[in-house]
């Protein structure tokens, strides 16, 4: 049993989360969230934390950024696009069961005060971004830490935010990096 109750967008991703976890869930029901949607968010964010799970699209990223907003030290949970995506929709209901719990299981919060840890030096020398497959990497880091995917910047915000340890990207990179392929 999941402690913090997992904020979702819709019916059908809460489902989805009851198919992969034991937990419980409150829909935002959209962007439009109503008022008593908020105070149940905000009462179950102070009595057990939340986690903020939407789905890995434009209208998900919006949510999150007002639930994040609202509830700083909320949990997030990140699905890539590519695990939410049948038949050309993307959304949590369409995601594997097990792909949800392990996402849920990387949940992280903000951490309260972050250190700059990396900078752009480190995303350079570690092949975050200007090479071919900086993208890719990102997309295979993000997902390994539970951080989501991000461009260049958004990913080295979140790698300081989220308390990401010199260990923890190291470990994960090394690991990330056997899966390339390797071209001369």
């Amino acid at each position: 049993m999941i402690r913090e109750v997992i904020v979702v967008e819709g019916r059908d991703d809460e489902r989805a989360v009851h198919r992969a976890v034991e937990a419980s869930t409150i829909a935002t029901h959209g962007f439009g969230i109503a008022k008593s949607t908020w105070q149940l968010i905000e009462k179950a964010y102070k009595e057990r934390g939340i986690i903020v799970f939407t789905d890995p699209d434009f209208a998900g990223q919006q949510i999150r950024k007002r639930l994040t907003d609202a509830f700083p030290q909320a949990k997030q949970a990140y699905l890539t696009q590519e695990e939410a995506q049948r038949d050309g929709d993307i959304g949590i209901e369409n995601a594997k069961p097990q792909d949800i719990a392990d996402a849920l299981e990387r949940a992280r919060a903000t951490v309260s005060q972050p250190k700059a840890v990396f900078d752009s030096q480190d995303m350079q020398r570690l092949g975050l971004t200007g090479e071919r497959d900086s993208a890719k990497l990102r997309a295979m880091l993000g997902r390994r830490l539970g951080i989501g995917y991000g461009n260049t910047r958004l990913f080295l915000r979140r790698l300081n935010e989220y308390g990401i340890t010199k260990e923890e990207l190291n470990e994960a990179w090394t690991s990330c990096m056997r899966q390339l392929p390797f071209e001369e």
